[in-house]
């Protein structure tokens, strides 16, 4: 890829704040010991995935509340929300990286979730794509291993093949699929990710969220 249109995958922005100097110390303090950008990519995954817990009820309603260093700070975020993190810190580390969306499948959907939803299909769920060895790796960071502990499967990352959700969970039933993967972006799409999910509320969703900002991530 040419070096202009990397660089803007290693730029900071209003959201992705890779210069944030917090940021930019966690990174350090993850990456500057690994001597090549796959380790450095690994312990950055490992420090997002299990370190920033998994919490889908988190406010998603300002473009502020995807913003990584606030997402460093409170520890706790959904998908989305990790991605972004995990992008800042892989930029702050002199990785290029980016956000990646898709709609996925979410077979075994808790009834919290799917009284909100038509159908189990989630329109907004975010990852971080990492340029590593000369191309783009996915890296799915969404659930701790605190999450995983009862039945899911945990998302393993080799700075090398992509890392995503397991179609099954630990005792063979079907879990997640990826139905569509979407485009990727250099920032966080917030107009977008918003239109994604308003048409598949069902009446009562919609009841919790039109008029008043939406304090619930659909999982995940």
């Amino acid at each position: 890829m040419k070096k202009e249109k990397m660089d803007k995958y290693l730029r900071a922005t209003g959201l992705i704040d890779s210069d944030h100097p917090a940021i930019r110390e966690k990174a350090e303090e993850l990456s500057g010991r690994h001597p090549t950008y796959p380790e450095k990519a690994i312990a950055l995954f490992y420090f997002v995935r299990d370190q920033i817990r998994y919490n889908p009820f988190m406010p998603r309603f300002l473009p502020e509340h995807f913003r990584a260093s606030n997402t460093l700070a409170g520890r706790e975020g959904f998908c989305i929300q990790k991605a972004v993190l995990l992008t800042a810190l892989s930029r702050a580390a002199q990785i290029p990286a980016r956000l990646r969306f898709a709609v996925i499948r979410n077979h075994l959907l808790p009834p919290k979730f799917s009284d909100l939803l038509e159908g189990n299909e989630l329109p907004d769920h975010g990852f971080a794509e990492l340029y590593l060895g000369g191309r783009w790796v996915k890296a799915n960071s969404a659930f701790d291993i605190g999450t995983c502990r009862d039945f899911i499967v945990p998302v393993e990352f080799d700075g090398q093949k992509d890392a995503l959700f397991h179609p099954r969970t630990k005792d063979g039933r079907p879990h997640i699929e990826y139905v569509l993967f979407r485009g990727s972006y250099g920032d966080v799409p917030f107009e977008e990710v918003a239109g994604w999910l308003t048409p598949v509320l069902t009446p009562e969703g919609r009841a919790k969220v039109v008029g008043r900002p939406l304090t619930l991530s659909i999982f995940p």
